[in-house]
């Protein structure tokens, strides 16, 4: 199997790697690096959105928490694909009149001054290192199942190494034909996965819901579509909430989905964008109840791995593996339950038990091609903050050598891939789909906030979007930090999830801000918004 799956990496790096010397010639200004020139359509748009937004989280983080807690596990579909409709409401179209190059561009169009576009700046870093590390630990989990001589480690060194090469010579245009071709491997495979499942059980639906009704967990017979399996405890309801919360607005504030409409020539090419996104992504999220449950039911979680949990607990077991069983039921009765990496393998694992080891080494190339082509969007994004909102508007307000700025600008992508691999390393053990739930909290609570409300609100000032930015992102990582996800069963914040709190604190911020802090500036320039944001008059072409 080895030799097929270097075979299937190696078309797919030669591929990629075409595009990107295609891709380096067009890639020599701020604005072919940052947005392709936005010559990118409207169909080739939502099919780059859709590759960028069905990620390592989706693919194998979502199906992992389907095949081990059934119905809980598919709120995560749920929730991203929703997103979308706040998406296509809200913000598409008035990001593509308003902005050029970045988040901080649409906020800074409204509320002039270098200190909000510096927490624009510092908002988007966070949240799109949050995210790489979620795709680099799906890398290591991949590469590790089907190389077994590869320690995750230098998997996840090795897939660092080649999302810059995209970024770094290739640019915008590169990524985004490269998102386009995983798209489509991807929704062919999970098509073509969900096909095999229920061929296994003469593709019907009923006796397919019946066997998932009937799973075996540890000796009993588990209904994997009642609710309750993940989201339990006195905190269950609670935890589900704020996911849900924290998936419909975060999307409406990734920078890196936002940033996609920089790259379309109309905002009529921005909404069909994100109505083909919709529909590509939508078909997807259905296939992972059939890849999740037909894990469960034909693999068998005690293939997949086991559940383990958060915190201190991973060390007690390592030591006590013979207290791990009493423990994880001791800490799962009290609701502290973090999906661990284990869960990232049910796709591959389940294409080895359908359809043996030449699938598995397809279905792993696509997932590996998945990992790179959302890391890659991911660092050009935090690129671009970096260079165009620090670098050349805060540092040197507006004025300098362009050259100079890319090299800034690949410079930043180098630093940003250092650290996502050194983060990536200290949390490999967990789900990719979990961390990247809490990408969007982060999302949710620094930049959604501040987007709809410079957007909407006449009243709205500096000092409301400053207090808004860093609320919601102060607030979203200190309670991470304090959740079960860091500290185990002693956390000080009971959920696993902080939106439900810290999305709360951040329109707190931004209003309350905004009513103590007036400015006469922003108001005057709201009907200026207004009108760019919704006819496109002066925006960028």
């Amino acid at each position: 199997m080895t030799q097929s799956i270097l075979v299937m990496f190696g078309v797919f790096m030669g591929i990629t790697l075409v595009i990107t010397y295609w891709a380096s010639g067009q890639s020599q200004t701020r604005r072919g690096f940052y947005t392709a020139n936005r010559r990118i359509g409207g169909l080739q748009n939502g099919w780059a959105i859709a590759g960028d937004y069905m990620s390592a989280a989706s693919f194998l983080g979502i199906t992992g928490l389907v095949a081990f807690y059934g119905f809980d596990g598919f709120m995560y579909s749920v929730g991203w694909l929703v997103a979308y409709l706040a998406v296509l409401f809200l913000v598409a179209e008035p990001m593509r009149n308003t902005g050029k190059y970045t988040i901080g561009d649409v906020i800074s169009f409204r509320l002039h001054g270098r200190s909000v576009r510096a927490i624009a700046a510092i908002s988007t870093l966070a949240i799109t290192i949050f995210y790489l590390i979620a795709q680099m630990v799906g890398a290591g989990a991949v590469v590790t199942l089907l190389l077994p001589g590869v320690s995750e480690i230098v998997a996840i060194v090795a897939v660092g190494v080649l999302m810059l090469f995209y970024v770094l010579f290739g640019g915008m245009l590169a990524t985004t034909w490269v998102q386009i071709i995983k798209a489509g491997l991807l929704l062919f495979t999970a098509v073509l996965l969900t096909l095999w499942v229920l061929a296994r059980f003469h593709f019907s639906l009923p006796a397919f819901l019946d066997a998932a009704a009937s799973v075996r967990i540890d000796g009993h017979s588990t209904n994997l579509l009642n609710p309750g399996h993940f989201y339990r405890g006195p905190w269950g309801a609670f935890n589900l909430i704020s996911l849900g919360v924290a998936l419909v607005l975060g999307t409406a504030g990734l920078p890196h989905i936002l940033m996609r409409f920089f790259t379309v020539p109309s905002a009529k090419a921005a909404r069909t964008s994100v109505a083909w996104a919709m529909v590509l992504i939508g078909v997807f999220y259905l296939t992972t109840s059939f890849i999740g449950l037909g894990a469960a039911t034909i693999v068998g979680q005690a293939h997949i791995g086991q559940r383990l949990y958060a915190g201190r607990a991973i060390a007690y077991i390592a030591r006590h593996p013979d207290q791990a069983r009493e423990l994880n039921q001791t800490l799962e009765h009290n609701g502290y339950v973090v999906p661990r990496r284990n869960s990232n393998l049910t796709a591959p694992l389940l294409a080895e038990s359908l359809g043996g080891p030449l699938l598995t080494a397809f279905v792993a190339a696509v997932a590996f091609a998945t990992i790179l082509a959302v890391v890659a969007g991911l660092t050009i994004t935090a690129s671009t903050a970096f260079a165009h909102d620090l670098w050349w508007n805060v540092v040197y307000n507006g004025v300098g050598d362009e050259r100079r700025n890319l090299i800034v600008a690949r410079a930043a992508a180098v630093g940003v891939g250092a650290i996502s691999i050194l983060c990536s390393v200290l949390l490999h053990r967990f789900n990719v789909a979990f961390l990247v739930g809490l990408a969007f909290a982060i999302a949710a609570s620094a930049n959604a906030p501040v987007i709809l409300l410079a957007l909407i609100w006449r009243r709205f000032s500096r000092v409301g979007a400053i207090a808004g930015m860093l609320c919601g992102l102060v607030s979203s990582l200190a309670l991470i930090a304090l959740s079960p996800v860091v500290m185990g069963k002693g956390a000080l914040f009971p959920l696993d999830n902080p939106g439900i709190v810290s999305i709360p604190l951040g329109f707190l911020g931004a209003i309350a801000g905004a009513l103590l802090a007036p400015d006469r500036d922003a108001a005057a320039m709201f009907n200026q918004l207004q009108v760019r944001a919704n006819t496109g008059i002066g925006a960028e072409v």
